[in-house]
């Protein structure tokens, strides 16, 4: 379901986000000429206050950074922001998400089935045309250090930015969340920070920014409303229990329906369609079928090149979802 749909009306008049004068992005352009564009994917640890939300959102408007997408889950209580635009620009509005972010949320009243680690939970770059793996790395990096800089709100790196092999998997960082790293961050090396001090901010925790490909949030409801049917579903489809490839998953009880909650880290490998299968396939055996399914954020044309979303009952899916076309239209207005 496409959450917060006012908000992205507001917006729509003026997807090229204007800023004072102070932050003028250099362009970074590629050996062949290509100019070069990044997507960043924050997710925020609020889903129900819409004023927080939009306050971030509003913190985060930097010339050459375009808003896509932007939405909120109330039973998550979590919010995802799709934006892309020139490297400095995009970077500059995520530091600024962040410390917005640590600014409103206080995560120590902050309840939601969704795991998290920090305010500003997880900041991923991802390179979209004329960029590498490499640069979002570089990015990250900066931006790493900034957050800490700025806004004392420490920082890990992740997936194709981890400083060591143990943080590439996102699960291995976050485990326990907030509560669990605040008590073990100062007396276990593997909570230590990449940067920032050894405890984590009272009230924001920490942020988990990374650089990885392209990963589809899709979420498959069951005809159910027993969420261990869910967890035992996303057990046997996930990489990690020996399921699917690239595939993350986990069970979760949403909106009074059992949910398997999913990351796709590279739908080239394992597409929409075989997870959907998947998911019926196991769903089947406790007794249960797919109710529907949801797309969170955005999603490349090329991963629904052999489907359709009836065929993968996907809810209120429009043209808008697709990555490209809602970068050719933020890109086509006058800024």
């Amino acid at each position: 379901m496409f959450l917060g749909e006012h908000l992205w009306k507001s917006f729509a008049s003026r997807l090229a986000w204007r800023q004072s004068p102070k932050i003028t992005p250099a362009v970074m352009v590629s050996s062949s000429g290509m100019r070069s564009l990044i997507e960043c994917v924050p997710n925020f640890s609020e889903g129900r206050d819409k004023s927080k939300v939009e306050a971030i959102i509003a913190a985060m408007q930097v010339n050459g950074a375009y808003l896509l997408a932007h939405e909120m889950d109330a039973d998550h209580n979590r919010s995802v922001v799709t934006m892309a635009g020139h490297p400095e620009a995009i970077q500059e509005a995520a530091i600024r998400g962040v410390g917005k972010a640590a600014e409103l949320i206080d995560l120590n009243s902050h309840r939601g089935v969704h795991p998290r680690l920090g305010a500003a939970d997880v900041v991923p770059f991802i390179p979209i045309e004329g960029a590498t793996l490499e640069d979002c790395v570089a990015i990250a990096h900066h931006v790493g250090a900034e957050i800490w800089k700025r806004y004392k709100v420490p920082v890990y790196l992740y997936e194709a930015a981890a400083t060591s092999p143990e943080r590439r998997n996102l699960e291995n960082v976050r485990r326990g969340g907030f509560e669990v790293v605040r008590d073990e961050i100062a007396s276990l090396a593997a909570r230590k920070p990449d940067f920032g001090d050894l405890k984590l901010h009272p009230t924001a925790g920490a942020a988990i920014v990374g650089a990885r490909k392209f990963l589809i949030a899709y979420n498959i409801f069951l005809s159910t409303t027993e969420v261990e049917v869910a967890r035992k579903v996303a057990m046997t489809v996930r990489t990690s229990s020996g399921g699917l490839p690239c595939v993350k998953a986990s069970g979760f009880l949403v909106r009074g329906q059992a949910q398997v909650s999913m990351n796709l880290t590279d739908f080239e490998t394992t597409s929409m369609e075989q997870v959907f299968a998947a998911v019926q396939s196991e769903a089947a055996k406790h007794g249960a079928d797919v109710a529907s399914s949801e797309i969170i954020g955005l999603v490349p044309k090329k991963a629904l090149r052999h489907v359709t979303p009836r065929s993968l009952r996907i809810e209120n899916f429009d043209e808008e979802r697709i990555l490209e076309n809602r970068l050719a239209a933020a890109m086509s207005l006058p800024g």
